[in-house]
């Protein structure tokens, strides 16, 4: 007999009680505040009365209030459904769950969607379990949404393990699994359709697994209108979300296809002035419009919080403050079936948020479960640390290499017609462009007075030893290179430079370090961190000593005559192949418009 129906009705009758039953109080009300009703899109005044976990009645609560009871006058500040992040990776963070946990309670977010597809890619449903373990450690509410195929790309670069359908029946009855993450194998609907049609066929079988017991699919659809944005939709199982979305007109027609929008606001990929303006300019409801970060960095966390950053930013754009509230709590709990979360009302799970105004979010307490996390900015529960296993941190297995292993070479001499990524800031997009550049001994140079230098991704699991090589514009480099073992979503070696000597000592530390960033100039180190959990996270230093030393990194990378900032994060994303234009992967350069490897040269 399952014992969870029965825990709830026992609690249920309980909650019954304590209303119902004049000798019966409650343990906690807060008093004489501003009630959000994100079901009414209204405010209104009056208390919230809990018990245990949950919320026993919202308005007048004076009858449930005993000597036992614990009573905060709120003094007319406002109160929130806890906020949720409906989609984000721990490992873009760097931070571990609780970690990440820690920094993101203060700011309001009391429940987190993560995607491990980072760390499903590097080590498969070993590392996926892990961090579902993790999970249990910490006082918030952390979901999961798995990936169903790794790579995104099967044919154009290497994993660490390749997930499939086969997989499905394990991963998604880990703990906390409530579906498959972005469907990024159908992103380039057109082109997997004519290329790599059994691609889809899995797709169809995992989703069809994972509709059959209950969960959700999320989708991933970049530039995607007309039939292929309803094949797209089709594959997901006829309701999905897209994180993807950039143009208000992109928007529009999946609003109106019955996608739910997430509209990304993060650390380095801000989509949502754009897509908002679905709403606010062509007066569309927005109960299918959600708030996601997709991702924000330590620093960023420490500077401007978290979903309450990213509410801030939508009123700015002209939302109405509740109606923007909606978008990170009704909004993504409808979407997820989380009939627990995202209402201020009886039998609801009491996350409570408290703040002082709307127009800036400022949290004043947090509150999960019905007890208080935190204060003033400050996590005040204790979350114990979690030991990953050994195996998930020995994920480099690559030998060192030498500059020759990175460049790119021809026999012709003077110069050659180059194909050149375009970085463009604050998006995981890129240009395709083409330049002219100086051969050297039959190795083609990088040109920093037109911004152009080396690039390279290494495959790092063992697995085929490929590197693929390629120029790219937009860091602003004019010495030194860098390296990181993060590189989504395959996550291998991926590494700038402007000479290639450096590039190959850069490399070569990420190597040494089993995973991790490096920073060169002249043969010297200047900057690294380790990250040991996948290549992707650290478990040695905390949410304060990663943004310190992330800013020592991005300041060495200025230094280096870095223009572009969080050059990290933007690096990261140049191996995307599920985002056109032009990609790097370890099988080299990538046009994702047309799923294949073009060579580095012009012919």
């Amino acid at each position: 007999m399952q014992t969870e129906p029965l825990k709830d009705t026992v609690t249920r009758r309980k909650l019954i009680d304590v209303l119902m039953n004049k000798a019966m109080y409650a343990d906690l009300v807060l008093k004489n505040g501003k009630i959000i009703n994100v079901l009414t899109r209204e405010i209104v005044a009056g208390d919230i009365a809990v018990k245990g976990e949950f919320i026993l009645k919202v308005g007048n609560a004076a009858d449930l209030i005993g000597q036992e009871t614990k009573v905060v006058d709120l003094q007319g500040k406002f109160v929130s459904p806890g906020f949720i992040d409906s989609h984000m990776h721990f490992e873009s963070s760097m931070l571990t769950v609780s970690e990440f946990a820690r920094l993101s309670i203060p700011s309001g977010t009391t429940t987190l969607v993560a995607d491990p597809h980072e760390i499903g890619n590097a080590l498969g449903p070993a590392g996926i379990k892990a961090m579902t373990e993790e999970a249990k450690c910490v006082p918030n509410n952390v979901y999961f949404v798995v990936p169903c195929l790794t790579p995104d790309s099967p044919g154009l670069e290497t994993a660490g393990y390749d997930i499939t359908s086969k997989d499905m029946e394990e991963i998604l009855n880990y703990y906390n699994v409530i579906g498959i993450g972005e469907l990024q194998g159908f992103s380039n609907a057109k082109h997997v359709y004519k290329n790599s049609p059994e691609i889809i066929d899995d797709l169809v079988v995992s989703t069809g697994y994972a509709k059959s017991i209950g969960k959700i699919v999320d989708g991933n659809a970049p530039e995607l209108f007309g039939s292929e944005l309803a094949a797209h939709i089709i594959c997901g199982g006829g309701v999905v979300s897209c994180h993807e979305t950039t143009k208000k007109e992109e928007c529009i027609e999946k609003l109106r296809q019955g996608v739910y929008v997430f509209m990304r606001e993060g650390s380095t990929q801000r989509n949502m002035s754009e897509c908002i303006k679905a709403v606010t300019e062509e007066g569309m409801d927005s109960r299918r419009c959600i708030l996601v970060t997709d991702d924000m960095v330590a620093e960023d966390l420490e500077k401007y919080g978290h979903m309450n950053d990213v509410v801030r930013r939508t009123i700015t754009q002209g939302v109405d403050p509740v109606e923007a509230i909606q978008m990170v709590t009704i909004n993504p709990a409808a979407y997820f079936k989380f009939e627990h979360l995202g209402v201020l009302a009886p039998g609801k799970q009491a996350d409570i948020v408290i703040l002082d105004n709307l127009q800036n979010m400022n949290v004043q307490q947090v509150y999960i479960k019905g007890k208080q996390v935190a204060e003033n900015k400050k996590t005040i529960v204790h979350i114990p640390e979690y030991e990953y296993p050994i195996t998930v941190k020995m994920s480099v297995k690559r030998e060192k290499i030498n500059l020759q292993d990175l460049a790119v070479k021809t026999r012709k001499t003077g110069k050659v017609a180059a194909r050149v990524i375009g970085v463009i800031p604050d998006q995981n997009l890129t240009e395709a462009l083409q330049a002219n550049l100086f051969v050297d001994n039959g190795i083609v140079m990088a040109d920093t007075e037109q911004d152009i230098i080396h690039m390279a991704c290494l495959e790092r699991y063992g697995r085929n030893k490929n590197i693929g090589r390629a120029f790219v514009k937009g860091f602003g480099l004019k010495k030194g290179a860098f390296a990181e073992s993060i590189a989504h979503d395959t996550h291998n070696i991926i590494a700038v430079g402007a000479n290639l000597e450096d590039m190959a000592l850069a490399v070569n530390r990420v190597i040494e370090m089993n995973g991790g960033i490096s920073v060169v100039n002249n043969k010297k180190v200047l900057a690294e961190m380790r990250l040991p959990i996948a290549g992707l996270m650290t478990d040695e230093l905390s949410g304060e000593e990663v943004t310190q030393k992330l800013m020592e990194l991005h300041e060495c990378i200025a230094q280096l005559g870095g223009t572009i900032h969080a050059p990290l994060m933007h690096l990261s994303f140049l191996a995307l192949t599920t985002s056109p234009v032009w990609k790097i992967t370890d099988y080299g350069l990538i046009d994702v418009d047309n799923y294949t490897v073009l060579p580095p040269l012009v012919d």
